[in-house]
């Protein structure tokens, strides 16, 4: 495409504004960029997050600071299907595995279980709530606004 004699390339996606935009408007690739992104700041604190010295009040406190901002970059805009809500839950990693007192079995936390040790809402809900947040200032903008 030419624009006043300067040609302008056709791209499958790209960056704009740390958001990866693809040209058939999917939002699962930029899930999984933040998902691999948050991915990678849990790995930089797992030591912190695993250690038995911390308290669950502070690894909470860790992941609200450093991993769900990184996650949760841009999701007013996203539009989630069951599957990708069920990407997003990764908070069952953070307290690891629990050892069932009746058979001595290690085993993963239940939903309930992770609900009682992080009492805010979980990540879906944010997102949610985040759009619904966005929706809001879209619609008071007003049709004369073209601009931030």
């Amino acid at each position: 495409m030419k624009i006043d004699n300067i040609s302008i390339e056709r791209v499958e996606e790209f960056k704009y504004l740390g958001t990866k935009l693809t040209n058939k408007n999917s939002i699962q690739e930029e899930i999984k960029s933040r998902l691999k992104l948050g991915n990678a700041c849990y790995y930089s604190v797992q030591n912190l997050l695993s250690s038995s010295l911390l308290t669950k009040k502070l690894k909470i406190k860790i992941y609200r600071t450093i991993i769900l901002p990184v996650v949760l970059y841009g999701c007013e805009t996203w539009s989630l299907s069951l599957r990708e809500e069920r990407r997003l839950r990764v908070l069952r990693r953070l307290f690891g595995p629990k050892r069932d007192e009746v058979t001595g079995e290690w085993r993963k936390l239940h939903n309930e279980e992770l609900s009682d040790l992080y009492s805010l809402p979980n990540i879906v809900r944010v997102v949610k709530s985040r759009r619904m947040r966005w929706a809001g200032h879209v619609a008071r903008m007003g049709e004369g606004c073209t601009g931030f």
